[in-house]
């Protein structure tokens, strides 16, 4: 196999799992954003160790945590803290948002 035949080949892998990824996602990938952002936000209060705040963002926007609870823990986020870095680095290309922002 040469170079070219490689670089193609990890091109489809990459784009198969970002596929399955998005194809995974329990809510809107725009749902998503909002959540990274509600949890980032400026006067957030301190993690505590909970998933206190992403519980009361999804309820509040009628979505249903024992859904979605489910696949976060899937992509490292066991508390609020944690969906924020964790989950970010799995999603945060696909949902266009940054931690910068």
């Amino acid at each position: 196999m040469d170079k070219e035949q490689k670089k193609k080949l990890k091109a489809q892998f990459k784009q198969n799992e970002h596929e399955k990824l998005v194809a995974s996602l329990p809510l809107s990938i725009e749902v998503l954003k909002d959540l990274l952002s509600f949890l980032n936000r400026e006067d957030a209060p301190n993690c505590d160790h909970t998933l206190r705040e992403t519980t009361d963002f999804l309820i509040s926007r009628n979505l249903n945590p024992e859904k979605i609870i489910p696949w976060l823990n899937e992509h490292g986020g066991f508390c609020d803290c944690e969906v924020i870095f964790n989950v970010y680095d799995d999603v945060g290309d696909i949902v266009g948002w940054h931690l910068e922002e």
